[in-house]
C-alpha cells in the first residue's frame, strides 16, 4: 500500500509514529509530507522519518490562508507522482482538498471542536472523519466514525510506551526533589486568532509556587523575560515526554500536553481558553483539572489539590480510563487498510 501521510504540528508526529512504524515494517510505502512548524520537522528527523517540508506556518489568517494554498498545490504535486492509496492527517484540510480532485481516499482524525473555520473547509472534502466519542463538533453526515479516549492512545498507550527514567534524567529531571513541568503556548494557530494566554504575572505567581518545593521545567513557545529564562527546558525535543512522566504535576495552557499527561499518569492541570469535549472527558473521570477563567487563585488552589493526591490512586484512575479504549495506532492502520483505493 502507498500512503501519503500529512505532518502540520509535532503532536502529528506522535500520533502517526506507531502507525509509521506498522506499515513500514509489512513493506508499505509513505511519503510524508511535513510543515515547519515549531519542532514538527525536527521530531521526524530525531525519529528517522524521511519527510518533505512543503510549508512553513504562518501567522494570521491572511499568511494561513496563503500557507494552506501552497500545501494545496503541493500536496496535489505530491500525489500526481506518487499515486498513493489513500492519505491521512490529523485534520486533514490539505489532503481533504487534493483527494477530492484526484479521487484519492483522504481520511481524517480530528479532536478539535474550537477549530471552525479549519474544519468548515475539510468537511466538506474528506472522505472519512475519525473523532473521539467526546467530539461535540459538526461531523461529515455518513462519513464518521467514533472512538472511545484521546489520541494520545496512539503514542502513549501503556501497552507500548514504558517511560525511560535515564531519558528523563538526561532531559534534567532532578532525582532528589520533586518535578514540575510548565507549558506555556504562543496562540498563533487558526483556531487561536484573537485570544491570549497566560499573563507573565500569572506565570511568575506559579513558578513561585512550585520552585519552593521543587524543581520547575518550563516550556514556551513564546519569549520569555530573563527572570524566567533560566526555567526553560532544554533538553531534547525526543525526551521531553519521558520528562514529562516523571514529573509530580503538569500545569499549562496546552489541553494536548495536559493530555499527554494524564495519559502517562501524571496529574494535570490544563488552564486554557477551550475546551474541547476530551479534556471534558478527562476532567470526569478525575483525570485532568480544567480551569476556566483563570486566575492565580484558581490556579494555586488546583496545584494542592493535584499534589495532595497520592500517585498510586491517581494512576488506578488512569488504568480503568484506558482499558476501556481502543489502542488509537492501530486503529489508524485499520482506517488505512479499510479505506485504500486501487490496491
Amino acid at each position: 500500500m502507498r500512503v501519503l501521510l500529512e505532518i502540520v504540528h509535532p503532536a502529528d508526529v506522535l500520533f502517526f509514529k506507531r502507525p509509521l512504524e506498522v506499515l513500514l515494517a509489512r513493506g508499505d510505502e509513505v511519503q510524508i509530507m511535513s510543515r515547519h512548524k515549531d519542532v514538527a520537522c525536527e521530531l521526524l528527523d530525531s525519529f528517522g522519518f524521511g519527510h518533505s517540508p512543503v510549508s512553513r506556518a504562518g501567522s494570521g489568517l491572511l499568511k494561513l490562508a496563503g500557507e494552506l494554498l501552497v500545501r494545496d498545490v503541493r500536496i496535489l504535486q505530491a500525489a500526481w507522482r506518487f499515486k498513493p492509496h489513500a492519505m491521512v492527517g490529523f485534520g486533514g484540510v490539505a489532503i481533504s482538498h487534493v483527494g477530492r480532485l484526484t479521487g484519492i481516499p483522504s481520511i481524517s482524525f480530528y479532536d478539535s471542536e474550537n477549530a471552525t473555520l479549519q474544519t468548515k473547509i475539510t468537511r466538506p472534502f474528506i472522505s472519512q472523519y475519525y473523532v473521539p466519542e467526546s467530539y461535540s463538533g459538526p461531523t461529515p453526515e455518513g462519513r464518521t466514525t467514533r472512538l472511545r479516549g484521546t489520541k494520545e492512545l496512539s503514542y502513549f498507550h501503556p501497552s507500548t510506551f514504558t517511560p525511560d527514567r535515564k531519558k528523563a534524567l538526561v532531559a534534567g529531571l532532578d532525582p532528589e526533589q520533586n518535578n514540575y513541568f510548565l507549558r506555556v503556548v504562543e496562540w498563533r494557530a487558526n483556531h487561536d486568532i484573537g485570544k491570549s494566554g497566560w499573563t507573565e504575572e500569572l506565570l511568575q505567581s506559579v513558578l513561585k509556587r512550585l520552585v519552593a518545593t521543587g524543581k520547575v521545567h518550563l516550556s514556551s513557545e513564546r519569549d520569555l523575560p530573563d527572570s524566567l529564562e533560566r526555567y526553560r527546558y532544554r533538553g531534547e525535543k525526543r525526551l521531553v515526554h519521558h520528562l514529562v512522566a516523571h514529573c509530580d504535576l503538569f500545569a499549562g495552557e496546552s489541553a494536548t500536553m495536559a493530555t499527554e499527561a494524564a495519559i502517562m499518569g501524571v496529574p494535570a492541570i490544563y488552564a486554557g481558553r477551550d475546551f474541547p469535549g476530551y479534556v471534558c472527558e478527562l476532567e470526569r473521570e478525575g483525570l485532568i483539572q480544567n480551569i476556566r477563567d483563570v486566575t492565580e487563585t484558581k490556579l494555586n488552589a488546583a496545584i494542592d489539590v493535584s499534589l495532595g493526591e497520592t500517585k498510586n490512586v491517581f494512576r488506578a484512575k488512569r488504568d480503568a480510563f484506558v482499558a476501556s479504549c481502543p489502542d488509537w495506532a492501530q486503529e489508524v492502520v485499520a482506517s488505512l487498510d479499510r479505506h485504500a483505493k486501487g490496491r
